[in-house]
């Protein structure tokens, strides 16, 4: 019986994990795409206009911080002169992107890794 209630658990936590890593990609392709592309290189016409990184590229995942990258996220990024690099994704009772989405959106991003 209780390897009856494990493998249940077992499935149930692997379905959430899906679940979640397909509202992630959903997120990305809704969210991000535009900016970062399909792969995360940042090779579009606007991720090139604003100088998106490649988060494709080991080195610069390597770089960033998971803490900047959520505050990048929930609050966008701005130019040294002020301009809108990046408009936040959560931004209150309206906003696109819970906690718990963010994280794994962060994660999917670390997925882009090559």
């Amino acid at each position: 019986m209780k390897k009856m209630i494990l493998l249940a658990a077992m499935f149930g936590l692997a379905a959430a994990l899906t679940a979640k890593g397909a509202e992630a990609k959903d997120n990305w392709e809704t969210l991000c795409q535009k900016c970062h592309g399909a792969e995360g290189k940042g090779d579009t016409k606007m991720g090139t206009k604003l100088g998106a990184k490649d988060f494709s590229d080991a080195k610069v995942q390597a770089d960033i911080k998971d803490d900047d990258a959520i505050k990048a996220i929930k609050e966008g990024l701005k130019s040294d002169d002020g301009k809108t690099l990046m408009k936040p994704f959560v931004t209150g009772a309206d906003s696109p992107l819970s906690d718990d989405e963010v994280k794994a959106l962060l994660a999917y991003v670390r997925g882009l890794k090559k």
